[in-house]
């Protein structure tokens, strides 16, 4: 099953969730990232904090939903609700979630404030691909209404 993480900047939090569901996932699942409007280049505090993670950061850079490699089977939106951001609408017939996060590009102060804010998205949305894949997958794969659902619920429970 191929997953797309869409944000807006492709810099930030589907990068964060791209890197980490991949580094969790069992063989067969595979995450992408995009953004409708990347910014072109990922955010060096998502790389750092990946790293000190132990998750491979090699490959991941900030790119287009118009050019992905495949069709995703599932689209998880991360955009959250920090200045007035709006979430993009992947148009492609397939389900979709929205898991929100506040983007930490956005946090000003200091280096260990706008730190914070990353742990932050990053521990989210790991606590949300944790719990992902800790659902029946192969049942899930059978029943779309049950699958979004409990999608949905990992979205709401785990904010």
């Amino acid at each position: 099953m191929n997953i797309l993480f869409l944000c807006t900047g492709n810099s930030c939090r589907s990068i964060l969730a791209e890197a980490t569901f991949n580094h969790l996932a069992p063989a067969g699942w595979r995450a992408m990232s995009a953004g409708s409007q990347p910014t072109g280049q990922v955010h060096p505090r998502s790389l750092a904090l990946l790293a000190r993670e132990g998750i491979d950061t090699a490959g991941y850079h900030s790119k287009s939903w118009e050019h992905l490699p495949v069709t995703p089977d599932l689209v998880i939106t991360v955009c959250g609700s920090a200045a007035g951001e709006t979430c993009p609408a992947y148009l492609g017939p397939v389900l979709r979630c929205h898991w929100g996060v506040d983007d930490p590009a956005h946090v000003t102060g200091s280096d260990a404030q706008i730190d914070a804010a990353f742990e932050t998205a990053y521990r989210i949305l790991r606590a949300r691909i944790e719990a992902f894949l800790a659902l029946p997958l192969d049942a899930l794969q059978q029943d779309r209404a049950r699958f979004s659902a409990e999608l949905e619920r990992i979205g709401i429970l785990m904010a």
